[in-house]
């Protein structure tokens, strides 16, 4: 009896080897590269994530920092990984959206991964110094056309989301602006609250303490739903902005030929961790939403972000090859 019921088991597993492999996986800890140093709100995000994932698939995530080249280092050791499930990443909208738009890179963000699922997103925030004379969109855009030349924003660095993001608004709205780049955000905005530069749009978690203190003024936030951090505060497409959604998002990867039942597999269990009831409070430290998605959903939005980043880099000329 036993022995025809391991037969017909192992007839099975040839007939069906995807639903026994993922049956089986995982067996072993799973690597999560995280393509930033250790200790930001990237990290403390795939941390959060894959302690609680990690339980529901019955294995350790074993979370490895790797920030050379601005995450070009990580996406190149994930690309050439073996597609087994076992060495997995938390692609972002500089891995997987702004840097491959804007330099060259060593990888194909899209064909050398596979999408597994949306972690989160948050909104970034067109932020003012308080001395500038403006109190909504509209009326910031007439101050900057009315004082050409002297109206400057900051940014975390030439090609981040925050630089691009302001250049699609002066693209939208045909109005002048100096960039003054930084190396990180927390120094662009330190000279923004000091009235050195007097825009910019930082990601929503860096912003928050500043606007809760009254030190910068918030005018409206990038997405498709007011941010619930933010409620009095409009979105830009509320203002005029139609397709103004730009967002800092994080999301899980793998290499390219990732088995279809594995993929399913994970994304299942993510799915049902970012629904748990207290993620969102989980993840509010960084202004992040959960937003699950399908792989296929998220392999679009992959596609629809880099193609909207190209696109601007493209019109405005943001070419950082050296």
């Amino acid at each position: 009896m036993k022995r025809r019921h391991l037969l017909q088991a192992a007839s099975a597993a040839v007939a069906m080897p995807g639903l026994a492999l993922a049956q089986a996986y995982p067996s072993r800890p799973i690597r999560y590269v995280v393509p930033v140093a250790a200790g930001g709100g990237n990290d403390m995000i795939a941390r959060v994530v894959t302690e609680r994932w990690g339980k529901l698939l019955g294995q350790t995530f074993l979370v490895e920092n790797q920030s050379g080249g601005g995450g070009v280092v990580a996406c190149q050791n994930v690309a050439h990984a073996a597609p087994d499930g076992y060495t997995l990443m938390q692609g972002y909208v500089a891995t997987h959206g702004t840097t491959p738009a804007t330099r060259h890179v060593n990888y194909d963000a899209i064909r050398d991964f596979t999408p597994i699922g949306m972690i989160g997103a948050t909104p970034n925030v067109l932020a003012i110094n308080t001395s500038v004379p403006a109190k909504n969109v509209r009326e910031f855009i007439d101050y900057v056309k009315r004082n050409p030349g002297k109206v400057s924003y900051g940014s975390a660095g030439a090609g981040s989301l925050t630089h691009l993001t302001m250049e699609l608004f002066k693209q939208e709205t045909g109005a002048f602006m100096l960039h003054i780049p930084y190396r990180g955000i927390a120094p662009a905005i330190t000279d923004l609250l000091g009235g050195q530069t007097q825009a910019m749009f930082p990601g929503l978690a860096a912003a928050l303490p500043h606007l809760r203190s009254g030190r910068m003024r918030a005018l409206a936030v990038t997405g498709k739903q007011r941010s619930p951090q933010l409620k009095d505060v409009p979105t830009m497409e509320e203002v005029g902005f139609k397709g103004f959604d730009a967002m800092q998002w994080y999301g899980s990867v793998g290499p390219a030929g990732l088995p279809p039942d594995i993929v399913r597999r994970l994304n299942e269990t993510q799915v049902a961790v970012l629904k748990s009831p207290d993620m969102s409070e989980k993840l509010a430290s960084e202004a992040v939403e959960p937003w699950p998605m399908t792989p296929a959903e998220f392999g679009q939005y992959i596609k629809s972000d880099i193609a909207r980043w190209t696109a601007l880099a493209k019109a405005r000329n943001i070419h950082l090859d050296e």
